[in-house]
C-alpha cells in the first residue's frame, strides 16, 4: 500500500533516510521539508569543506565511547549499522572514500560538494520531493496520521521522520506531542583564557597534553593548541563535550589544570635532574628539555617560575626544580568563557532518549513518528562521530519505515 512519508529537516539524516526509503519502496511518496532556502548546509561546511563522513573505528563498544550523551543507547544501533556499513553504502554508490592518519574518513575528492551533489542528484532521480522555505509551525496527530503545518501549506502524512538536528524552535513544535525535551547547552567549544603565559605564543601546540577541570573528574588528553583567545585542539574539544553541562552550570568560569606532557611529577622531575647533570653550564631558558614542548612555550614556563635568561642548570636548586615540575604537570589557568569551534555546530540536549525505541528509532509515544540525528539527546566529539549517529539513526528509521 502506498504511503506518504514526510521528513522534517533537509540535512544529512533526512537525505540519507529518504534515499534508503525511496530505493526500496518506490510506491511510497517521500517528501523532505526544509525551513531554509538551501539544503545540506552543515554537510557542505563540515570538516573544513571536506565533509568528515565518519571515523575508522570499527568496534561498536569502542565507538560509543566517543559519545558523551547517547553512547549506551547507540550500542544496539551500531551493531546494526556501523562505520564500515557507512563506507560500503557510499562507495557502492560511486563515492570513493579515504581514511586519514587520524582515522577520520573523507570522500576521496576532498570536497563536501561531492556528497551534497550526490544527495541532491539521487533524491531527484528517485522522485523524492525536496521543499525548501517550508517553516514547520506544528506537527499534529490526527487519528492514525499526522498533519504538518508549515509556512507554505499543510501536509498529511502516514509517517513522519524528525531529522532537523538540534533546534530549539523544533523542540517547541515536538513538545505538544508529549515528548520530553532535555534542555540544550553548547558542546564542542574552545576555552577563552586571558593569561600572560599564552599571549605571545598563539599557534604553539603540544602533541599530547592532559587537561582537567580542577577538582572535578572531567579529564581528557590529546593534542592541545594555544590560540590568540586561549586554548583549543582535540584535548580541549573533547573536554568541552564531556563536561558540557557542568561548564554551562558554572557559566564557563572554571580553573583548568594542564599537564603539558601527560607525564607524572616523578618522571618529569627525574628527566629534569638528568638534564641538569648532563648540561650544567647551559642556560635553563635557552632550550626546552622536552621535545614535545616547543622552545617558546618552554620559555614562558621558565619565566612563570622566575627562571630568567641568566640562570644556568648548575645553579638551579631543588625548590626551582619542583616549581618547574609543577608548572609542567599541573599548570593552572582560569577560563573565563567559551568560543565556538567553527567547523562544528553541536549541542548537548534534545528529545529524551527514554522515549525512543532504538530498535526502530521510533517514538514510544506515537507509532509512525521517527527520529534521527542530533534532534535526539545524542552528541559526540569531533572526528566524524556526529555524522555516524545521523547515518545509523536514519538507516534504522528507514528500515522500519520500509517494513511499515
Amino acid at each position: 500500500m502506498s504511503k506518504k512519508v514526510v521528513i522534517v529537516g533537509g540535512g544529512a539524516a533526512g537525505f540519507f533516510a529518504a534515499i534508503n526509503i525511496a530505493e526500496n519502496r518506490p510506491d511510497y511518496e517521500v517528501i523532505i521539508i526544509e525551513k531554509s532556502d538551501q539544503v545540506l548546509q552543515k554537510v557542505k561546511i563540515s570538516g573544513g569543506g571536506r565533509c568528515n563522513l565518519t571515523n575508522a573505528c570499527f568496534d561498536p563498544k569502542e565507538l560509543v565511547k566517543f559519545y558523551p550523551r547517547g553512547g549506551k543507547e547507540l550500542l544496539g544501533p551500531f551493531n546494526q549499522f556501523m562505520t564500515g556499513d557507512t563506507m560500503e553504502w557510499f562507495e557502492s554508490r560511486g563515492i570513493p572514500l579515504k581514511i586519514e592518519d587520524d582515522n577520520r574518513i573523507f570522500p576521496a575528492s576532498n570536497s563536501s560538494q561531492t556528497i551534497v551533489d550526490f544527495f541532491i542528484d539521487t533524491t531527484q532521480k528517485l522522485g523524492v520531493k525536496v521543499l525548501t522555505q517550508h517553516r514547520v509551525a506544528t506537527v499534529l496527530k490526527k487519528d492514525n496520521q499526522f498533519e504538518i503545518v508549515t509556512s507554505k501549506g499543510n501536509f498529511i502524512a502516514d509517517i513522519v521522520l524528525m531529522a532537523t538536528g538540534s533546534n530549539n524552535r523544533m523542540y517547541q513544535v515536538i513538545s505538544p506531542l508529549g515528548h520530553n525535551i532535555i534542555h540544550t547547552v553548547p558542546s564542542l567549544f574552545t576555552f577563552e583564557i586571558n593569561d600572560n603565559r599564552l599571549k605571545t605564543i598563539p599557534g604553539i601546540s603540544v602533541p599530547n597534553a592532559t587537561v582537567q577541570i580542577k577538582n572535578k573528574e572531567f579529564s581528557m588528553d590529546g593534542p592541545l593548541l594555544i590560540t590568540h583567545w586561549g586554548m583549543s585542539g582535540p584535548a580541549i574539544l573533547k573536554l568541552s563535550a564531556f563536561a558540557a553541562r557542568y561548564l554551562a552550570e558554572v557559566n564557563y568560569y572554571f580553573d583548568l589544570e594542564v599537564n603539558w606532557l601527560s607525564k607524572s611529577d616523578e618522571l618529569v622531575m627525574s628527566e629534569l635532574k638528568e638534564f641538569k647533570l648532563a648540561h650544567p653550564k647551559k642556560t635553563m631558558i635557552s632550550k626546552s628539555v622536552f621535545p614535545e614542548i616547543p622552545n617558546r612555550l618552554w620559555e614562558q614556563i621558565c619565566l612563570f617560575v622566575n627562571i630568567d635568561s641568566k640562570i644556568i642548570w648548575a645553579d638551579c636548586d631543588k625548590n626551582q626544580l619542583q616549581k618547574l615540575t609543577n608548572e609542567i604537570t599541573k599548570a593552572n589557568f582560569k577560563a573565563t568563557g567559551k568560543s565556538t569551534f567553527k567547523e562544528e555546530f553541536v549541542m548537548a540536549g534534545g528529545v529524551d532518549l527514554k522515549e525512543i525505541n532504538f530498535k526502530k528509532m521510533e517514538s514510544k509515544i506515537h507509532p509512525n513518528l521517527f527520529f534521527a540525528g542530533e534532534i535526539l539527546n545524542i552528541d559526540a566529539v569531533t572526528g566524524g562521530f556526529n555524522f555516524q549517529n545521523a547515518w545509523t539513526g536514519a538507516y534504522i528509521a528507514a528500515l522500519s519505515i520500509i517494513e511499515n
